[in-house]
């Protein structure tokens, strides 16, 4: 059985984030050309990453006055009661048993925390870069160090990528397709048979 899909702001603002991400992340690869005069590879990622730090913020807006599981106080703040469950969680997942836990209130908000903070982070570095970085000169000092946490937080933003989407390929291959609930188009009720 689907569960009730989320709401059109969700899904929209899932898809944005996902979309924009993906293309930082392909753009990111051409970012390199920003030590030589003409880069038009690191003004396209710059312009793909004002439009994920666009994408970040509304998230965060809209995790604070959302309703439903969109909102941050449905699964944050970590509580021991929630670490715990969240370890169990795991434990299940060690057992190759899928999580009890429905929703974001335990592993599954813990993973979108880290994947949110994964993707400020890169809003964050990526800013001041954009401020701050001269195409064409050297970077050194502080900017030098900003420039490294960014290309470092590639890292975090894949690993994430990686547990979000195995964890939804694992719920569908076990009969749980929680996809239908992000899909941007509405889930098709199929007659009883």
């Amino acid at each position: 059985m689907t569960p009730e899909p989320y709401d059109l702001p969700t899904r929209l603002i899932h898809f944005l984030l996902a979309a924009v991400g993906i293309a930082a992340l392909i753009s990111g690869q051409f970012a390199g050309d920003f030590r030589r005069a003409a880069h038009p590879g690191f003004d396209i990622h710059r312009q793909i990453g004002l439009a994920m730090a666009v994408a970040i913020a509304v998230r965060l807006a809209w995790g604070l006055v959302a309703s439903g599981e969109a909102r941050f106080s449905r699964w944050v703040p970590f509580t021991r009661e929630r670490l715990r469950l969240a370890w169990q969680d795991a434990r299940d997942l060690a057992r190759l048993r899928l999580p009890s836990h429905a929703g974001h209130a335990v592993l599954a908000g813990l993973v979108q925390s880290l994947g949110l903070m994964a993707f400020l982070w890169m809003a964050a570095t990526g800013a001041a870069l954009y401020a701050y970085l001269e195409p064409g000169a050297r970077v050194t000092g502080w900017l030098r160090i900003v420039k490294d946490l960014h290309e470092g937080g590639q890292v975090a933003v894949l690993t994430y990528l990686v547990l979000h989407v195995g964890a939804v390929v694992a719920h569908a291959i076990a009969g749980e397709p929680l996809w239908r609930r992000i899909a941007p188009w509405p889930a098709r009720r199929m007659p009883p048979a």
